[in-house]
């Protein structure tokens, strides 16, 4: 799994009508204040293993400013919330040529099910998580606090050392 997370002030999302371009009326939009947009990406080994650790790392990740202004505070110090966007471009790969190639990103179906898994696996985690809409046309607004990003890749943070 591929996840890019970004510590936020505020963030939102909806989802556009694939045949209008307007908004998808059949689309609550979603917001949240402090706390992180996830940009999530599966690929077809991902499963179980890489949800727990991903979930249990974000879950105690210390990226919030304590009162020193040290990153020294968890999403659960700050009463922070989550907003997950499933994410396949995370998979593109720009070696050759000028369009990216999205074969490494997980087929579409394990990779729903897996992000499902990984938001009831941040709700384990004692986490409120709000999501877009799998495999939707999504307008994600976010004001990045900080900036703070940081690119998450179980292929790289899982290596057994």
């Amino acid at each position: 799994m591929r996840i890019v997370l970004q510590r936020v002030s505020a963030a939102s999302v909806d989802v556009a009508d694939a045949a209008t371009g307007e908004r998808d009326a059949s689309f609550e939009p979603r917001s949240i204040g402090e706390g992180y947009v996830l940009l999530v990406g599966v690929g077809d080994e991902d499963g179980d293993e890489q949800v727990a650790w991903l979930a249990r790392k974000i879950a105690n990740l210390r990226v919030f400013e304590d009162e020193n202004g040290k990153m020294n505070r968890s999403i659960h110090d700050v009463g922070g919330e989550v907003l997950s966007i499933s994410q396949f471009t995370l998979f593109g790969d720009v070696r050759k040529g000028n369009r990216p190639s999205f074969i490494a990103a997980g087929k579409p179906e394990h990779a729903e099910k897996v992000w499902r898994r990984f938001g009831d696996a941040l709700r384990a985690e004692g986490l409120t998580v709000k999501e877009g809409r799998f495999g939707a046309h999504m307008r994600v607004s976010l004001t990045n606090d900080g900036p703070v990003t940081i690119v998450m890749d179980t292929d790289q943070l899982m290596r057994k050392a």
